[in-house]
């Protein structure tokens, strides 16, 4: 796992470079239920013998919070001001340069997703300022979520930023820095599907959720809270429920098998959900 505004022309050059969902004109395909499941804290993970870096990344947080240099950069993802979002070149990995080495993995927009074969986002317009403060190059390496932390712990990359939040099972392996975002599960579901319509609460919707049974199939980013919620967790304090898991290597791979009729519906953080449901529905 969020300051909501309109986010349709972002999400579509976020997604573009990923699939093409919809064509003009066409009906609504997928929304997701405005209720919140969870209440997370996203922040960012540095190596456990990095306290330099630690300190350098909660002091470049400290001032955008307070110069409102946050909000503008997270409310620009949101609001669709395609006009001032920033874009870094991957660069190129270099032990003899100063540079700070990102882990991350796209797409998971508005945080962190590429047009062309640049980045954007939220997580990567403020490794660009924090590698800034460091005198330093940014090199951004892509990978698969569920390697991100482990890249950090093993010093293949400096830092994680990747839309991560705070857990205790993910303290084991890295130093988080101060938190930066409050965020949410949601779920996303076809058009038109009226299962959690008399919904109020988060506690009403767990009750649907636990009275279905594993010919239900909910889809989820690997790696991600969402698979964690779904299949049950002790210490993030998840009871799951009876259906299907099934994990996909990004958010939007499981919306587009919720829209194929493969799988029911999609747990993912509110932001990218937001996206998802406004780009497929273009």
């Amino acid at each position: 796992m969020k300051k909501i505004l309109s986010i349709a022309l972002v999400a579509i050059m976020i997604l573009s470079s990923v699939i093409c969902f919809a064509s003009c004109g066409q009906q609504d395909v997928v929304d997701y239920v405005k209720i919140k499941l969870t209440d997370e804290q996203y922040a960012y993970g540095v190596n456990k013998n990095d306290a330099e870096l630690l300190a350098t990344v909660n002091e470049v947080l400290a001032e955008i919070k307070a110069n409102g240099k946050l909000n503008e950069i997270v409310n620009k993802y949101f609001s669709g001001d395609t006009a001032n979002i920033k874009t870094f070149p991957a660069g190129t990995e270099d032990a003899s340069k100063n540079q700070l080495v990102v882990a991350t993995n796209t797409p998971f927009s508005p945080f962190e997703y590429k047009i062309g074969d640049k980045y954007c986002g939220i997580d990567i317009e403020i490794a660009a300022l924090i590698a800034e403060k460091m005198n330093a190059e940014l090199v951004i390496k892509d990978m698969n979520f569920d390697a991100v932390l482990t890249a950090v712990e093993t010093g293949k990359a400096d830092i994680v930023m990747a839309g991560l939040t705070v857990s205790p099972d993910r303290e084991e392996q890295v130093t988080f820095s101060d938190t930066y975002y409050n965020a949410s599960q949601v779920i996303i579901i076809k058009a038109g599907d009226t299962t959690f319509a008399e919904c109020t609460t988060a506690a009403q919707v767990e009750a649907i959720l636990n009275g279905m049974d594993n010919n239900i199939i909910i889809g989820y980013q690997n790696g991600t809270t969402g698979g964690l919620y779904v299949e049950g967790d002790a210490d993030w304090g998840f009871d799951g429920f009876p259906v299907t898991a099934k994990g996909f290597d990004s958010a939007v791979s499981a919306a587009q098998a919720l829209v194929n009729g493969q799988i029911d519906f999609v747990v993912v953080d509110e932001g990218p959900a937001q996206i998802i449901v406004k780009s497929m529905n273009n």
